[in-house]
């Protein structure tokens, strides 16, 4: 294994360090957690998402005006604890209520429903949305139903915005539910993923193969076969994407291109370029599209596919939406 460390096990806490080093104007860390805050806050009802690290960008970097208040970060692939999410809604809370972005995993929910239970005896209003955007699959490891990934980076920006027009929490809540509803994600991977204290990858595909509907934790997906073209890999995806959405090619849909981890952005631009040339011969409008690496697993080599369908125009504007954030751009 060679990666850019130090001990396997300081891997967050020194990256939590370095995070907030690098960007003191954007967020700060509570003191003897891992926990990240917006280093400005201001008076709105709070967005906290989180998870287990390694899926880097997510989540610190989508804290900002515009976005999160909080983000949690676990250990490597590891749910965050419910006492410091808990600890995430004190910092953040201005008597606005917080609200909860979890992924659908089971650690996840279990974790954050504990730590709602605790903020709401100390008189913090919480409401939440479980996002389960992954279309791979029904059921797989760490999970009851679909998991929640990248699709989860949509969700942040959408009902950040409407959080700092001033919505509140009933409002956010509504939203969230009509939102997740609308996102399908589904990803195909060329190489597995190395937790650093495990020191391996978590599977190994032979070189001329490819995994389709792997999770971002290297879950299993549903069809193994040998490597294609990308213009081959992009009709598997958007083919399952559509089919999802029940063959509605008649809505406007978002569209969002995410590197898993070790592929290049040249890779990720081929790909969207043979998206959307197979979204233009469905007649198939592309009102907004975002490329790059959003929902990581550490150093998996793959892509992912998102399509939100745009049944709120709001969706839209608070997409286009200027944030101030490490991560969005």
């Amino acid at each position: 294994m060679k990666k850019i460390i130090n001990q396997p096990a300081d891997v967050v806490t020194e990256m939590v360090s370095g995070l907030t080093r690098a960007y003191p104007d954007l967020i700060k860390r509570l003191d003897g957690t891992n926990v990240l805050v917006k280093a400005d806050n201001t008076s709105q009802v709070q967005l906290i998402s989180g998870g287990g690290s390694g899926h880097e960008p997510s989540h610190a970097g989508f804290i900002g005006d515009g976005m999160l208040s909080a983000a949690v970060c676990g250990e490597v692939f590891t749910s965050p604890t419910p006492d410091q999410i808990y600890e995430a809604a004190k910092a953040v809370d201005t008597g606005d209520g917080v609200f909860f972005i979890i992924k659908n995993y089971s650690g996840d929910v279990m974790n954050f429903d504990m730590a709602k239970d605790m903020a709401e005896m100390e008189n913090i209003q919480v409401d939440f949305v479980i996002v389960d955007d992954d279309i791979a699959v029904e059921n797989s490891t760490y999970t009851q139903g679909k998991r929640g990934v990248a699709g989860t980076v949509l969700v942040h920006k959408i009902l950040g915005n409407l959080a700092r027009s001033g919505a509140d929490l009933a409002t956010i809540k509504q939203a969230a539910d009509q939102l997740v509803a609308e996102i399908n994600t589904i990803a195909v991977a060329l190489s597995g993923a190395t937790v650093p204290e495990v020191g391996k990858p978590g599977f190994v595909l032979p070189e001329d193969e490819i995994e389709y509907g792997v999770g971002i934790h290297g879950e299993p997906g549903y069809r193994r076969e040998k490597m294609l073209p990308s213009k081959d890999l992009a009709k598997e995806l958007v083919d399952k994407l559509i089919s999802s959405f029940d063959g509605d090619t008649t809505s406007e849909y978002a569209i969002l291109v995410n590197g898993m981890g070790a592929t290049p952005l040249m890779e990720q631009f081929i790909f969207t370029n043979d998206v959307m040339h197979l979204l233009d011969d469905q007649a198939v409008k592309v009102a907004y599209t975002k490329v790059g690496n959003f929902m990581t697993s550490i150093d998996m080599a793959g892509i992912s596919l998102t399509m939100l369908r745009l049944s709120d125009a709001a969706w839209l504007d608070a997409l286009n939406a200027d944030v101030r954030t490490i991560a969005w751009g």
